[in-house]
């Protein structure tokens, strides 16, 4: 109300303290009852309490207004003292102070004195209103089960829309959508009035039993009703037709909605996001915008993975400056989100100042900061920063963020470190054991990563092996390496990723007879590996290219360019035969393409960024390394496993890929 603490006290104290104030004034019951919530409105709690021995004892009226407020402020045990405070003053009871208390009690956890409550409301003659049995309902359904909640519906003498509404909602509470659904249709054939609220719970059973069929029932029902657009209905049907994955219908229903909140724009651009059309995204946030839609901390969050790309990165920083033009950037959400998406988008330096400017920080911005400085190969920072961490009583480190710590040291072979971290877990799982395989095969250290694998009892698992692998490649190992390979194919011989990895495994020691055969097996078991595609954005478009690919305009100069450069290397023998797109094609690969694009497409100097959906092959990637010296350019390519930053003919990786 624009009425700070403070003049909330004078205002008090001029009125009912002052000498000048006139009598009447003081004495005004509908003043006295106005008192306590005014000041608690004005943040000051505590002031409340100096009136209540001023608060007549007929005056419910007053006593059940400052239950309620400490209910607002989230403080139950604070109403359940006054409900105390009432009975030992012996003041009097109504249908209106039941409710509150059994609210109380029941966010207290406290089924006991909820019991003790219904005693106190059959004694005093209260079991007949809607409003004490809904509230008591709603207090055994959330802490007894919904038998308890189902009996008091029964026994009730009269049943309204609240007291249906609750017991299907108490139904959806328990995971028992198709007996809310149930309900709804009783309460239906019991001539009922429907009502938003009704139709919101009937709405969400359908979505959370993923039924199309039922949720166009009572998406029918609705407009039959004149509630299709209703904004708590339209909201409800526009989230029911997400979890049932149409999103035609719920992009449907969102275009007729005459009035939309943030809540509806935040639920369309969550699942386009979610689904990879991020261009939608981007657009449907716009338009939002454009409409007088502010927006909140959960659209902000939506809409920043669709920017979480390298070929997106110009709108990331569109929308980040969005947020600090409109004040929007304080929320440790928006801060966390906003720093995902630097990282993701090939910005780390964005990130840190992200980081260092935040005056307030949670487990995940810690976590996400070190992962980010994983990802690009700085793993010394990110150690460094978790050893901040540590020094922070305030943070409860998890599971997350050991495992951001591990893939710093794997990314820089930091063994002692690794080893002294996992010890720190309390109960590793999958993914902090092959971290310390992928540590130990990196740092050359294959009879300790063996060891390891043996000690905790981990050597059927593939992704173990496979990490065990990798390392073999990386340090051309060929005995362990298809001692290896033997393994993987006894625990899962069919395995697609189980062919991938030995065909890049061949593939990296030139045995392309081998590969030949692979890929013969491949298409015989009709494996259908993902092809391999890149991405490079130029003036606000995405150029992609697959392996081979000749359908670009510039095709011809493409690969002009890439035999230049391979010229001027003085390797025309270079082969870019990789394993991973199954196919032979000379300096056809996608990130090559994708690379020479942007090469005769932008002036000198600027940095060339690239995203793949795989991992960099090693010719490519010893190629990228040659090219970022002749061309004096840093070259970014995001690919599965990390950033590889390419400048001087050196990359981030220390060419552990």
């Amino acid at each position: 109300m624009g009425v700070n603490v403070i003049s909330s006290a004078r205002i008090h104290t001029f009125f009912f303290n002052s000498d000048t104030a006139p009598i009447h004034i003081s004495q005004s019951k509908h003043l006295r009852t106005l008192r306590a919530p005014f000041r608690v409105k004005s943040g000051a709690l505590s002031f409340a309490h100096q009136v209540l021995d001023e608060i007549p004892l007929s005056d419910t009226f007053a006593w059940n207004n400052l239950i309620h407020t400490h209910l607002t402020n989230r403080d139950p045990a604070g109403a359940l003292s006054i409900y105390l405070c009432m009975l030992l003053r012996g003041a009097r009871l109504d249908r209106r102070t039941f409710p509150r208390v059994l609210t109380a009690s029941r966010l207290c956890s406290n089924l006991c004195l909820g019991k003790q409550l219904h005693g106190q409301v059959l004694k005093l003659g209260f079991s007949s209103d809607h409003y004490v049995t809904t509230a008591l309902m709603e207090m055994y359904g959330r802490l007894d089960g919904t038998h308890a909640a189902k009996w008091l519906f029964d026994k009730s003498p009269a049943k309204n829309s609240i007291s249906w509404t609750m017991l299907a909602k108490l139904y959806l509470t328990h995971n028992q959508p198709d007996l809310a659904l149930h309900v709804f249709y009783q309460m239906m054939d019991s001539n009922i009035q429907i009502d938003p609220v009704a139709l919101m719970t009937a709405i969400c059973a359908c979505g959370m039993l993923k039924s199309l069929q039922q949720g166009g029932n009572v998406h029918e029902i609705a407009r039959k009703c004149g509630l299709e657009f209703d904004i708590l209905v339209a909201n409800s049907l526009l989230k029911m037709y997400i979890d049932c994955d149409s999103v035609e219908d719920a992009r449907a229903t969102f275009d007729r909605m005459p009035n939309k909140d943030i809540i509806s724009w935040t639920e369309l651009i969550n699942v386009y996001v979610k689904k990879g059309e991020f261009n939608e995204a981007l657009k449907l946030f716009r338009q939002m915008i454009s409409v007088g839609i502010k927006p909140d901390a959960l659209s902000i969050c939506s809409i920043l993975p669709a920017c979480a790309r390298p070929a997106a990165h110009k709108l990331g920083k569109q929308v980040h400056a969005y947020l600090l033009r409109n004040g929007i950037e304080r929320d440790i959400r928006i801060q966390n989100a906003v720093m995902d998406m630097y990282i993701k988008s090939g910005f780390l330096q964005s990130a840190s100042l992200v980081f260092a400017r935040m005056q307030e920080r949670d487990v995940i911005s810690w976590t996400v900061m070190i992962l980010g400085f994983s990802v690009h190969g700085q793993g010394e920072l990110g150690v460094e920063l978790f050893r901040r961490l540590e020094k922070d009583p305030s943070i409860e480190i998890d599971q997350f963020t050991y495992e951001a710590v591990l893939r710093c040291c794997a990314a820089s072979c930091m063994v002692e470190d690794g080893k002294f971290y996992f010890n720190c877990i309390e109960e590793p799982n999958t993914t902090h054991y092959c971290l310390m395989v992928t540590l130990l095969s990196r740092a050359a250290l294959f009879e300790e990563a063996r060891a390891f694998i043996e000690k905790h009892q981990i050597g059927r698992n593939g992704k173990v092996m496979r990490a065990l692998l990798d390392g073999c490649q990386v340090h051309q190992q060929a005995k362990i390496g298809e001692q290896v390979i033997e393994q993987l194919f006894e625990l899962e011989p069919v395995s697609l990723e189980n062919y991938v990895s030995e065909s890049n495994w061949y593939a990296a020691n030139a045995k392309w007879e081998m590969v030949g055969k692979l890929e013969e097996k491949i298409k015989e078991l009709s494996l259908k590996p993902k092809k391999a595609y890149s991405w490079i954005e130029f003036h606000n478009k995405i150029h992609t290219f697959g392996t081979g690919d000749a359908s670009h305009p510039r095709s011809e100069r493409i690969y002009g360019e890439l035999q230049c450069l391979m010229e001027k290397m003085e390797t025309s023998a270079f082969n870019l035969r990789d394993a991973r797109k199954r196919e032979c094609i000379e300096i056809g690969h996608s990130e090559m393409l994708a690379l020479s694009f942007g090469l005769i497409s932008t002036r000198a100097g600027v940095t060339i960024r690239i995203a793949k959906n795989q991992s960099v092959c090693r010719c490519c990637h010893d190629f990228a390394k040659r090219i970022s010296k002749i061309v004096e350019r840093e070259i970014i390519i995001k690919d599965l496993n990390c950033f590889h930053h390419f400048k001087d003919g050196i990359c981030s990786c220390r060419d552990l890929l």
